[in-house]
């Protein structure tokens, strides 16, 4: 077999192993959408308490197995979508300019965020019901807020030129996480962010002052 033959063969199989590996992931992101689908049309139709693991399996058409191999947990269910959300702005504020603050670019992004966050939708406003009337999913959706803290926390304390853990990077970011908890979903956009805006003139203020006084 000569050298151009075995490349020829080494290109067909690379090719093969992207088409494949590509139909795998595509195949997966499907099921994971099937269970999450599955999930919140029960929760709706049954609440949270009254489902279970298996409903969720039976619905999606997959072994209680599989289930598993998606989600830890029919609660890890509810906030599908908090992961994606969190890296999504960690790369926003870990690659933003050098001339423009966290607080700036945590607006950026809520602003492209929003519609995803919206009470307009079913899904988003029946975890926001669930959240409310279940403690152990408010509880969850507390610790999962404060990866959020984290990620801010570390933007912050760059702008300031801190530890990470520095106290006024903390005391920053949880107001941030406070004021962001607080603002209704049930406003619309244009509502939201004026609030939102409210809130970041108060903290854009505060770090100022901070680098000031470090100054």
């Amino acid at each position: 077999m000569n050298a151009e033959t075995r490349l020829v063969r080494c290109c067909v199989r690379f090719t093969i192993a992207c088409v494949v590996t590509g139909h795998r992931e595509r195949k997966k992101q499907r099921t994971r959408e099937q269970i999450v689908d599955a999930a919140f049309a029960l929760f709706r139709e049954r609440g949270f308490q009254a489902t279970t693991v298996a409903d969720i399996a039976a619905a999606a058409d997959i072994a209680p197995r599989t289930f598993f191999a998606y989600f830890p947990s029919k609660e890890a269910v509810v906030f599908h979508d908090f992961d994606a959300m969190f890296e999504s702005l960690r790369a926003r504020i870990e690659d933003r300019p050098a001339d423009e603050t966290a607080i700036d670019a945590l607006r950026s992004w809520l602003e492209q965020a929003m519609p995803a966050m919206h009470a307009e939708n079913e899904d988003e406003a029946l975890r926001k019901r669930m959240c409310m009337d279940e403690p152990a999913l408010a509880a969850r959706q507390q610790h999962l807020l404060s990866k959020l803290e984290e990620i801010l926390r570390a933007g912050v304390a760059r702008d300031l030129g801190e530890p990470v853990d520095g106290l006024r990077p903390k005391l920053v970011s949880a107001a941030a996480v406070a004021a962001l908890s607080a603002i209704d979903s049930k406003s619309d956009k244009s509502q939201s962010m004026a609030l939102l805006d409210e809130t970041l003139i108060f903290l854009r203020g505060g770090v100022a002052a901070l680098q000031e006084r470090s100054g």
